[in-house]
C-alpha cells in the first residue's frame, strides 16, 4: 500500500514539472513573434514613411503656350514642268541630210526650213517638166487668142486648157514631195536640241530638231482620285523649285474634271508664261493650299493622345496636369487644327507628357 502511494506522488509530482515547462515554452514563442511583429512594423513605417515622396515627386514636362494664328492646309506633289509647244521637227520622208542651217538656242519662226534632206531625183523631174509646162501654157494661151478671133473650135481650146492645167498639177505635186524632204519648223520658238548632222540618214518621226517655245510654259501634277473636290481652280500654288534653289507663287488654272481609268488619278496645272529660270523636263514640288483658316487654334499632331473618350491634350495649370478633351481638324506639316476644347493662351504639355496622368504635380523646365 505504501509502494502505490509512492507512485501516485511522484507521478502528479512528474505532471506538474511538465505543465510548467510547457508554459515557459508558450511564453518564449510568444515574446519571439512579438519581437519579429515589432521589427516588420519598423519596417512598414520606413517604407510608409518614404512613400509619400516618391509619390509626389513632380515630373518634368516642356511646354508651349498657344497663339491664335492663320492655319493652312495643303496637298504636296511631285510635278514637272513642261510646254504648250515642245515639239520635235521631223522630215515627212526618210533620205540623208545634205544640209542644216540652224544651231542649238537659235529663234526661229514657224515655217522656216531647218534642214534639207537629198531630194535630187525629184528636182530632177521638176526641172525636166519644167519645159512641158512652158510649152503647154504657151499653146493654151495662142488658141485662147485664136478661140477669141473665132478661130479653131471649142474642143481644141478645152484640150489645150486641161493639158496646161494637168501639167500644174503634176508640177505641184512634184513640189510637195520635194517639200517632204526639208525639215520645217512648225512653230516660233528657239531650237533646243539638234539629233541630226550631215550625212545622217534621216527618218519620219525618228530624228530630227527639237524646237521650245518658251513663253508658254506649265506646271502640271497628277493627283490621286482621293483630292477630287478637295481642290479647285484659283487655289494658291508655291512651286518649289529644289535644283535652282527658288520658289514660285502662283495660283492653280487647270484642274480636270475625269479621273484616268487606269492611274486613278487626274491632271492639274500652273500656267507660267515666260520664264528665263524655267525649262521643259526640270522637276518640282507642287504644293496646293486647298484649306485656309485666320485666328486657327493648333497643336503639334505629337501631342494629341488617343483615348476611348476621343482625342486629348494635356495642360499645365500651376503646377498641376490637366487632361482636356479635344475636337481637331486638318492636318498640315506637322500640325493639327483645334476645332474646340482649347483657345488661345492655353499652355500646352509638349514633352512629358507620356508619363503623365490627369491631376499628376508637374515642373515646367
Amino acid at each position: 500500500m505504501k509502494r502505490i502511494l509512492t507512485i501516485l506522488i511522484a507521478t502528479a509530482t512528474l505532471a506538474s514539472c511538465g505543465g510548467k515547462q510547457s508554459e515557459n515554452k508558450s511564453a518564449n514563442d510568444l515574446a519571439k513573434l512579438k519581437k519579429e511583429r515589432a521589427e516588420l512594423d519598423e519596417k512598414i513605417k520606413k517604407i510608409e514613411g518614404a512613400t509619400p515622396d516618391t509619390a509626389h515627386k513632380a515630373t518634368p514636362v516642356s511646354i508651349m503656350e498657344i497663339q491664335s494664328k492663320t492655319f493652312d492646309a495643303f496637298v504636296e506633289v511631285q510635278s514637272q514642268i513642261t510646254s504648250d509647244e515642245n515639239v520635235l521637227a521631223t522630215s515627212q520622208m526618210s533620205g540623208v541630210v545634205t544640209s542644216i542651217a540652224v544651231h542649238a538656242g537659235q529663234r526661229v519662226n514657224k515655217g522656216q526650213v531647218l534642214a534639207v534632206l537629198d531630194a535630187a531625183s525629184i528636182e530632177q523631174q521638176i526641172k525636166a517638166q519644167e519645159a512641158q509646162l512652158t510649152f503647154a501654157r504657151t499653146l493654151y494661151e495662142k488658141q485662147q487668142r485664136l478661140w477669141a478671133q473665132q478661130i479653131g473650135t471649142e474642143i481644141q481650146l478645152l484640150q489645150a486648157k486641161a493639158n496646161y492645167e494637168g501639167l500644174q498639177k503634176q508640177q505641184q505635186s512634184l513640189i510637195a514631195q520635194r517639200n517632204m524632204a526639208r525639215i520645217v519648223s512648225p512653230i516660233n520658238g528657239t531650237v533646243d536640241k539638234l539629233d541630226l548632222k550631215i550625212g545622217d540618214v534621216a527618218m519620219p518621226g525618228v530624228s530630227g530638231i527639237r524646237i521650245v517655245n518658251s513663253s508658254k510654259l506649265k506646271a502640271e501634277a497628277n493627283l490621286g482620285e482621293n483630292y477630287i473636290g478637295k481642290v479647285k481652280t484659283g487655289d494658291p500654288v508655291i512651286l518649289l523649285l529644289p535644283d535652282i534653289n527658288d520658289s514660285i507663287r502662283t495660283t492653280l488654272t487647270y484642274v480636270a474634271q475625269a479621273v484616268d481609268p487606269v492611274s486613278r488619278a487626274f491632271n492639274v496645272q500652273v500656267r507660267l508664261g515666260n520664264n528665263n529660270k524655267l525649262h521643259p523636263n526640270m522637276s518640282c514640288r507642287m504644293r496646293i493650299t486647298n484649306y485656309s483658316s485666320s485666328n486657327a487654334i493648333s497643336v503639334p499632331v505629337s501631342v494629341i493622345q488617343k483615348t476611348a473618350q476621343g482625342d486629348m491634350v494635356y495642360l499645365a495649370e500651376g503646377n498641376v496636369a490637366k487632361s482636356v478633351q479635344v475636337t481637331t481638324g486638318r492636318n498640315a506639316n506637322g500640325q493639327v487644327e483645334i476645332l474646340s476644347g482649347l483657345k488661345a493662351g492655353d499652355k500646352v504639355i509638349t514633352e512629358g507628357y507620356m508619363d503623365l496622368d490627369n491631376g499628376e504635380s508637374i515642373e515646367v523646365h
